[in-house]
């Protein structure tokens, strides 16, 4: 069975934003999709996301198993391929408007600094290039978050393909917590499970 693994960003819920459309989507094509409740999101602590993939991924481990990472959960998804030891290599990997240095915040004091730990110290990618079939990022241009340099830097990092949009900005609406579509993630989508 093909299994998918969704990791929100920071402050998300599994049940925010693009989330439930895109499990449906997947579900109607027979694909398991399960969005992850990563815990304490908004005072998040990076050893507690990577166990929270580490579970979902050990439990399905006669699954094909695809991760789909949105801001944070990009970092924490590097971050747990770069540290798992497991055999099995996962068959493929999205990433959204993912980051892997510090950002810098128009307020040095703001919540950003809860995060560097996740891209602190460097992300040591020559230990995770190899544990994926397939690395797709996705960004977007006028990203007010992430900088879309960040995407180009994870797609050469991972020598990847980097599908990049004009107005997706962070693929989140924080303060709007309805549900909406992105096609291209779908499109996406279908192209890393097929």
């Amino acid at each position: 069975m093909k299994k998918v693994f969704i990791v929100h960003g920071f402050g998300g819920m599994p049940n925010g934003g693009w989330i439930p459309w895109l499990m449906q989507e997947l579900a109607q094509k027979r694909v398991s999709a399960c969005a992850l409740s990563m815990p304490d999101s908004k005072e998040p602590v990076v050893s507690k996301w990577i166990e929270e993939i580490a579970h979902a991924v050990n439990n399905s481990l006669e699954d094909e198993i695809y991760l789909v990472g949105h801001s944070l959960g990009v970092p924490a998804i590097l971050r747990y391929l770069e540290s798992t030891s497991i055999d099995k290599k996962i068959s493929g990997v999205l990433l959204m408007s993912g980051f892997i240095s510090p950002l810098e915040p128009e307020n040095k004091e703001s919540n950003y600094r809860k995060i560097d730990s996740f891209v602190v110290p460097e992300i040591d990618f020559n230990k995770i290039k190899d544990k994926s079939d397939k690395f797709v990022v996705f960004h977007s241009i006028d990203d007010p978050a992430v900088p879309f340099s960040h995407g180009e830097k994870i797609s050469i990092a991972l020598n990847c393909e980097l599908v990049k949009t004009e107005k997706g900005g962070h693929f989140y609406i924080l303060s709007e917590p309805i549900c909406y579509k992105i096609p291209e993630v779908l499109s996406i989508m279908e192209k890393i499970l097929s």
